[in-house]
């Protein structure tokens, strides 16, 4: 199984792809899409969709999972990301992918075991998880790899009951 993860983001939306093969997780893709803050957000988001639906069609996974937005102090950041999760959903809708959504606290204790593991706590296990060399970088990369190992254990304890 081949499944995407998505951290979303309107100045840098984070992926991963992984492949899960008889229980073993592999990274296939990592990396960030980036619009820059002087264009304007119709043209930021139409970036996002086709670079999102160039990434399905070149590496076809089977499954798809965006990280729910977690709403801070800032009001103006939530929207925007809002309006980038809509973007991926609507992506990942129009390819006809199962989509699963993952709270931040979820995440964190799919991969680290610990609902309140902080960043590098985070990257140490994406990184012992998929058997890397190097901490995935920038960040949003490794939030993207987390959101797909989310969904892989997911999967796992779904298929065992």
């Amino acid at each position: 199984m081949r499944i995407l993860g998505l951290d979303p983001g309107t100045a840098t939306t984070g992926f991963g792809i992984v492949d899960l093969i008889d229980g073993e997780l592999t990274a296939v893709v990592y990396g960030v899409i980036k619009t820059s803050p002087k264009t304007k957000m119709p043209n930021r988001l139409q970036k996002i969709y086709r670079e999102l639906t160039q990434l399905i069609h070149d590496y076809a996974p089977d499954a798809a999972a965006v990280e729910e937005l977690f709403f801070g102090r800032n009001v103006t950041t939530a929207i925007t990301v809002g309006q980038a999760r809509g973007v991926l959903l609507l992506a990942l809708a129009n390819a006809d992918l199962p989509i699963s959504e993952y709270s931040p606290p979820k995440i964190k204790d799919a991969v680290a075991g610990y609902g309140k593991a902080n960043k590098a706590q985070m990257q140490l296990m994406v990184r012992n998880l998929l058997n890397l060399e190097e901490t995935p970088r920038p960040d949003d990369a490794a939030d993207g790899l987390a959101v797909a190992i989310t969904y892989s254990q997911y999967y796992r304890y779904e298929a065992l009951l």
